[in-house]
């Protein structure tokens, strides 16, 4: 059986391994329809990733299809479309009994820190799994990467009406922007990328700013009437960005960190006293996430067509990849194909 392991930094090959076990009590196998490649993969790939090791099979954006099940699974059946909640947990930390399993201190996320579902099959606990009869696989693929976006929003507390800023316009910044929007809120995007920007003008109707341009600030203060933001979420995971960031607060307003960097940054503390701002991380996602945005797909209020740019079949992904890495290729979701 292939799978998509990442060998060492920069080696991504189509491997073999084992076929997946028979569930056990609890679990279910699948099998692995799409798979779609998230920004996690891209900085394993290119070594950038702190919570990665190798080898690693990849793949935790996925739509899957149940095989069969194990003794004591109630949740879904043979033939069920599903998404996957990567996040294998302890249930039984400090964060797990609070509620907050996305914070579990032992987690250890599908693709990232154990090996992932880029393969034909994978057996996981049936709990991870959240079907739909209404999704396609391409779309169950995107509800993780959504989720991201939706747990971060939460976190930033904005209200319908708010001006909030996206740094970053790459799929984790389009979650975040995705959900700001249901919230009501007045979004602005800033990136590097022209192209990225332009997509964000086109499909979301969104202010863009070009970060690092030397009427930024200005630009930001026309926007929101000389207050700045209330709320600024950054998803770049670029540590430069990340300690700019909170020179774009207004007064009292809240800073949600949802991009990793692997290296450290340093805040301006006078910058940060001065609004009494928040500033808050944002990590994985909850299971109440997940449910919400299937209903929100199946009803139409978010749509998952614009955001695939690029399809690949899993045979020609070891020469595909390195385009996915590289922002002006004007990728925003790649989607791998496994069948």
């Amino acid at each position: 059986m292939l799978a998509v392991t990442l060998e060492q930094p920069k080696s991504l090959t189509l491997a073999d391994v084992p076929d997946a076990a028979a569930p056990g009590r609890g679990q279910a196998r699948v099998r692995t329809h799409r798979m779609g490649v998230c920004g996690t993969d891209v900085g394993g790939y290119l070594g950038k990733m702190p919570f990665f090791s190798y080898p690693r099979v990849i793949g935790h954006e996925l739509g899957v299809e149940v095989l069969d099940v194990g003794e004591g699974v109630a949740n879904v059946s043979p033939g069920d479309r599903c998404c996957v909640r990567p996040y294998v947990v302890c249930g039984a930390c400090y964060a797990c009994r609070s509620g907050a399993v996305n914070c579990c201190a032992k987690s250890q996320t599908l693709g990232v820190m154990c090996d992932g579902g880029g393969c034909e099959t994978f057996t996981l606990d049936a709990s991870l799994l959240h079907p739909s009869d209404k999704l396609t696989y391409e779309q169950l693929a995107l509800v993780e990467t959504l989720g991201i976006g939706c747990h971060a929003v939460d976190r930033s507390g904005v209200q319908e009406g708010d001006h909030a800023l996206v740094i970053g316009a790459g799929p984790i910044g389009l979650s975040a922007l995705e959900f700001a929007k249901v919230a009501g809120a007045k979004v602005t995007v800033m990136d590097l990328a022209e192209s990225r920007l332009a997509f964000c003008r086109e499909h979301y109707g969104t202010e863009t700013i070009v970060a690092g341009s030397g009427d930024a600030e200005e630009r930001m203060r026309s926007i929101t009437g000389g207050d700045l933001y209330p709320v600024v979420i950054d998803a770049t995971g670029h540590a430069g960005s990340m300690a700019a960031a909170p020179g774009y607060l207004a007064q009292t307003g809240t800073l949600v960190y949802v991009g990793i960097t692997q290296g450290d940054f340093t805040l301006h503390h006078p910058t940060v006293h001065r609004p009494e701002a928040t500033i808050r991380a944002s990590r994985n996602a909850l299971p109440k996430d997940f449910t919400r945005i299937i209903d929100l797909i199946e009803r139409g209020v978010i749509d998952t067509d614009r955001w695939i740019t690029h399809r690949t079949p899993v045979a020609e992904l070891p020469e595909t990849f390195e385009t996915f890495c590289d922002p002006g290729s004007g990728v925003i979701k790649a989607m791998v194909e496994l069948t």
